[in-house]
C-alpha cells in the first residue's frame, strides 16, 4: 500500500513539472526557411527587398503571430528606411492588405550588427547573425501570397552589409531586389513591381514566435 501511494505521489509530481511544457505554445516553422550553408550578397544601400513567402510554401498550422528572422553576414550597423509586408490573393501581384513589420518597436531600426548583444560574433557566411524581429499580427493563409520588403537607406553603412543569400533549392522562400527606390509605400491595390524567382537575401525563417 505504501509502495502505491508513493507511484501515485511520483506521478503527479510528474505531471505537475510537465504542465508547464505541455501548455506552452511551441515555436515552429510557418514555411521551410533556409537550409543548408548560404553565401553572402553585400552593398545594399538604396535597394529595396523582395521575399516571396508563396501561399503554396505554408505549412498546415494556425498562428495568430508571424515572426521573422533575417541573417546579415557583414557589416557593422544596418540602416532601414520601412519595412512592410504586401498580401496578395495567391497567385496574384494586386496588394490586399499591408502589414508594418518593426524591430524593436519602430520600422525604421538601426541594427548595431557590432553589438555582441545582437551579434555574438562577427557575421559572415560560415556564421550569419540571426536577427529575429518584432512578432507582427499576421496570420499566414495558403489562400494568400505575401510578399516582405524591406528598403535599406542610401548611406556608407548599408554600403558594407551583407545578406545571407540562400542557394537554389534550399528553401522554399523566393527574392528578388529592386535598386533605386524605395517600394515599401505602395498603397492598397496598386501592384508588386516585379515577381521575385530567384534566391532569397537576408530573410532565412519564418516562424510563429
Amino acid at each position: 500500500m505504501n509502495l502505491d501511494r508513493r507511484l501515485v505521489t511520483l506521478s503527479l509530481m510528474l505531471c505537475a513539472a510537465l504542465l508547464p511544457t505541455l501548455s506552452g505554445a511551441a515555436t515552429v516553422n510557418l514555411v521551410r526557411g533556409v537550409v543548408g550553408p548560404v553565401s553572402s550578397n553585400v552593398s545594399w544601400a538604396n535597394y529595396s527587398i523582395f521575399n516571396l513567402i508563396p501561399g503554396s510554401a505554408v505549412f498546415p498550422t494556425t498562428s495568430s503571430t508571424t515572426v521573422f528572422y533575417l541573417g546579415f553576414t557583414a557589416g557593422s550597423k544596418a540602416d532601414i528606411g520601412n519595412m512592410v509586408v504586401y498580401t496578395t490573393a495567391r497567385g496574384s501581384l494586386k496588394i490586399s492588405k499591408i502589414t508594418p513589420v518593426t524591430y524593436g518597436g519602430t520600422s525604421v531600426p538601426s541594427i548595431n550588427l557590432g553589438s555582441a548583444s545582437v551579434c555574438a560574433v562577427a557575421p559572415s557566411s560560415s556564421k550569419p547573425c540571426i536577427v529575429r524581429f518584432d512578432p507582427t499580427s499576421l496570420s499566414l493563409s495558403p489562400a494568400s501570397d505575401y510578399y516582405f520588403v524591406i528598403f535599406f537607406k542610401n548611406d556608407s553603412n548599408n554600403g558594407s552589409i551583407g545578406a545571407a543569400q540562400s542557394s537554389p533549392g534550399q528553401s522554399s522562400l523566393v527574392g528578388e531586389y529592386l535598386g533605386g527606390a524605395d517600394y515599401t509605400r505602395l498603397a492598397v491595390g496598386e501592384s508588386i513591381p516585379s515577381v521575385p524567382n530567384g534566391s532569397t537575401d537576408f530573410l532565412m525563417y519564418v516562424m510563429n514566435d
